[in-house]
């Protein structure tokens, strides 16, 4: 792992089954000053995969996944929660995690519910509530978007700290109270990128992130085009290059900026409202609130229902009328003008012991179900088929010997877990250290 230890590290995990989750810490408890439990994410993916705040309903597995890591674990166990709509439930929700074994909480003031377009305000009124009814350390989350509201949430709820999550998306020099040019922080990311590869979603996600109000702008639809395709980080380079261009000499006063027109299909709060700096700056991304966004769609469906609307017409380069699914296509081809045209089959080359199609980056030249035989039958992996029997057998032996080597070490489980409990409580203390460091060097600046 490659971080410095200048400060806390908090690594986070999600998951519904305790041991599965303590196997996962005990690899990592070395490496970090605390491990985080996600029980807070409100998501599709945390829905499917049945955790993050999809559990919060579950006490009794929250308490026994809360305890055994507590228990097991040399390193303080940490929360991520949201609120419910019930203030009392929402306090026994907390001390039950405090009961537990959590050592430090986490309270994001919205419920599961408030997401995407209906997002809205996170009421700080319950984080508040909260803190007066446990005695364990805790962190506020939700509002984040500039320094003065970490100063004004520490105020207003009493709490030891802030999380924050799209706050730090928009704008990364948060913490700095300064809105940086917005090519300057996307150059510094894709350096990182050059440092620690990842993959070519996240680069574009976080980049239209940091871009978010430079791209509703009209004029700049080419360069959000440009930015959509990009997959490789030289072109990344090239689009951040064309936008430092574009937009320097207004910055440098060079040349007068007149606003440019905002894209119609993108949702903008009242006019009254926006915000005074120059798109160019990372700032915070204000969302619609849900009232309005709601009536925007509604009127939306309207129009679409009604027979007498007009469509919108779509052109070739020719000037003559086509359809939207044509319109589309047209654009796929000006976007990779060298793709050859048809579908492309690549030669089959077959398996060593089946007439099946080999797997092309399998290490044995063999089809998925030959290599699994394989793979089971002598102890091996197959990183091409995602086959890693050889791998997950020595961790099972691994974590087989820690709970031996534990039982028959001589010493009791009251001296293990008081032992743990102690260097948990001493990172513990480090962590709120610096918490409380770093706020006052905020306050200072």
């Amino acid at each position: 792992m490659c971080f410095s230890k200048s400060f806390p590290f908090h690594l986070q995990f999600c998951g519904n089954d305790a041991e599965t989750l303590l196997e996962a810490a005990l690899l990592a408890q070395d490496h970090c000053d605390a491990v985080d439990i996600n029980l807070g994410c409100p998501q599709a993916i945390a829905k499917r995969g049945h955790y993050g705040a999809f559990l919060q309903d579950e006490w009794e597995l929250l308490a026994e996944i809360v305890n055994t890591l507590h228990t097991q674990l040399s390193v303080p166990v940490t929360c991520k929660i949201r609120v419910f709509e019930d203030r009392q439930r929402t306090i026994e929700y907390a001390k039950m995690l405090e009961a537990a074994g959590c050592q430090l909480l986490t309270v994001h003031g919205r419920t599961r519910e408030q997401k995407g377009p209906l997002t809205g305000i996170a009421d700080w009124s319950y984080i508040k509530e909260v803190r007066q009814h446990i005695k364990i350390p805790m962190f506020a989350n939700g509002n984040i978007l500039g320094l003065e509201d970490i100063k004004r949430c520490l105020t207003e709820t009493g709490v030891d700290g802030v999380m924050t999550a799209e706050g730090n998306l928009h704008n990364p020099g948060i913490f700095t109270g300064q809105s940086v040019k917005t090519w300057d922080m996307a150059a510094e990311y894709l350096d990182f990128v050059q440092q620690y590869p990842c993959p070519v979603s996240y680069i574009r996600g976080h980049l239209f992130k940091i871009f978010h109000h430079l791209m509703n702008l009209r004029p700049n639809a080419d360069l959000r085009e440009e930015l959509a395709v990009s997959n490789q980080l030289e072109h990344f380079r090239t689009v951040v290059g064309k936008i430092k261009h574009k937009y320097e000499p207004f910055h440098m006063g060079a040349e007068v900026y007149v606003a440019e027109e905002v894209d119609p299909s993108v949702l903008v709060i009242e006019e009254g409202l926006n915000l005074s700096l120059p798109p160019w700056l990372c700032q915070p991304y204000i969302r619609v609130p849900p009232e309005l966004h709601k009536q925007i769609i509604a009127e939306k469906v309207r129009l679409a229902e009604d027979p007498n609307r007009l469509k919108r017409k779509f052109f070739d380069p020719e000037g003559n009328e086509i359809s939207r699914k044509r319109m589309k296509k047209l654009r796929r081809r000006l976007r990779r003008p060298n793709k050859p045209e048809g579908k492309h089959e690549r030669s089959l080359e077959c398996c060593d012991q089946c007439a099946n199609p080999v797997g092309i980056k399998c290490e044995y030249r063999l089809c998925r179900i030959c290599c699994r035989e394989k793979c089971y039958t002598e102890n091996r992996d197959c990183p091409g088929h995602g086959i890693l029997i050889k791998s997950r057998h020595k961790k099972a032996k691994k974590f087989e010997n820690q709970k031996e080597c534990k039982q028959n070490s001589g010493v009791s489980d009251d001296v293990d877990e008081a032992t743990n409990e102690c260097s948990a409580n001493e990172k513990l203390a480090r962590i709120l250290h610096s918490a409380e460091t770093n706020t006052v060097l905020s306050g200072n600046s």
